[in-house]
């Protein structure tokens, strides 16, 4: 396939699970990958020496590395922002410097990502931004300042949409729910509670979230801006 011939992407947090289908996918459909990678060198290696993609170590974690990477990468077609970071318990109990890290990665680097990327990003280009289901739906204690963090990208999506779009850019975020990753295995000690409150019994694939990430990086969706597209097996409905 070559939807994206010649097209250049870069993926924040593209070594490992969700982030690695998607890299796959548009190096597949004929684009030019970059992507970033922090504490996983080896994955990252391997799926650059296997995809012939371009991998970059980054902390999403520091505002001025992020901007420098999306700087250095000149005029972007498409940018994906995937890195994220959760922290789970007692929010009576968590580390106050674990839950700022967590905002920096989840929230401040997409939006600065963003705006770097859109000031030299080509007219019609595509911004998409990994979200999460628990941006609309926290059905379990324990992971508020996750929740809070990707309900806060959906505000920021409708808000760049606005500036964006007299240029044809569109942003806009993408909800997983439960996905077969390491961080998340279909058969790991959460799997009856979260299928329990989904239609569809089963962790959606990484490659599925990847399809719905190339459909909104391609032509069809030039309309389609300042929305939340959740995938999630009916885990929020």
């Amino acid at each position: 396939m070559t939807a994206f011939q010649d097209k250049t992407v870069l993926v924040l947090g593209g070594s490992r699970g969700i982030g690695a289908a998607i890299v796959r996918r548009f190096v597949s459909d004929g684009a030019k990958v970059t992507f970033t990678f922090s504490g996983s060198r080896e994955a990252a290696e391997k799926l650059a020496a296997e995809t012939g993609s371009i991998a970059i170590m980054t902390d999403s974690g520091d505002r001025d590395a992020v901007i420098k990477t999306v700087r250095e990468s000149g005029p972007l077609d498409v940018l994906v922002v995937n890195a994220g970071f959760a922290v789970f318990g007692d929010a009576l109990e968590q580390d106050p410097d674990a839950i700022d890290r967590l905002f920096r990665v989840n929230i401040h680097a997409p939006y600065h990502a963003s705006v770097e990327a859109a000031r030299q990003m080509r007219d019609g280009g595509r911004i998409i931004v990994i979200g999460s289901v628990n941006g609309d739906r926290m059905p379990v204690p324990g992971m508020a300042s996750y929740a809070l963090s990707k309900s806060a990208l959906q505000g920021m999506a409708r808000g760049l949409a606005r500036d964006f779009g007299p240029r044809g850019i569109t942003i806009n975020i993408v909800q997983p729910g439960p996905i077969d990753t390491d961080a998340n295995p279909q058969h790991g000690p959460m799997r009856d509670l979260m299928h329990s409150f989904m239609a569809i019994k089963r962790h959606g694939r990484p490659e599925e979230v990847a399809g719905m990430v190339a459909w909104l990086a391609g032509p069809e969706a030039g309309f389609v801006t300042g929305a939340m597209h959740t995938i999630d097996g009916a885990f929020g409905a």
